[in-house]
């Protein structure tokens, strides 16, 4: 095996997200009806409750808890608690969706050189945190020498656009 320093476990993707429930047929349903996530086979070999979902390119693997009343409930959306997120295509959108679906949501926003990001935070059945964005157009900038660069606009705008010349890019 070729050694990777970026890379040493030689990860391809996220395969999936198990999250512990109280109720399995609850959380399929908020995963189906809320995020679109499809039922997917699960091996039968595994001889404990639960279900799997796909969507979006990911698994969500349900597991019933063996203690299901010793869950944490949480109520406070924290946008700074475990979460896994969404891109959405109409932030719009989604907020209209879940204000019909009366899910309690918390909004916030990520700006950056001129760049906005918009969030809404939910949780799932169990409390769960449960984020969905428009985070597409906030560009990845890779850290050099581990440590962050300071860009200004024109800079990044130059980094994130492709290069129509034939010479190398090299990051500062």
């Amino acid at each position: 095996m070729k050694e990777n320093a970026g890379n040493p476990l030689h990860l391809t993707s996220l395969n999936h997200v198990s999250l512990l429930c109280r109720s399995i047929e609850e959380s399929m349903n908020f995963y189906q009806k809320v995020l679109g996530f499809s039922p997917i086979r699960r091996p039968e070999s595994l001889n404990f409750e639960g279900a799997w979902l796909f969507g979006h390119g990911i698994g969500i693997h349900l597991l019933r808890a063996l203690e299901p009343e010793k869950l944490p409930k949480k109520t406070e959306i924290n946008p700074k608690d475990n979460h896994i997120s969404f891109q959405c295509e109409s932030m719009g959108a989604v907020e209209k969706k879940l204000e019909e679906m009366e899910i309690e949501y918390v909004r916030s926003k990520v700006e950056e050189v001129g760049i906005q990001v918009d969030q809404l935070f939910f949780h799932d059945p169990d409390g769960f945190m449960i984020e969905i964005c428009n985070c597409d157009s906030l560009p990845i900038v890779p850290l050099v020498e581990g440590m962050a660069r300071s860009f200004s606009r024109v800079k990044l705008h130059q980094m994130v656009q492709p290069q129509t010349q034939t010479h190398q890019v090299v990051y500062p």
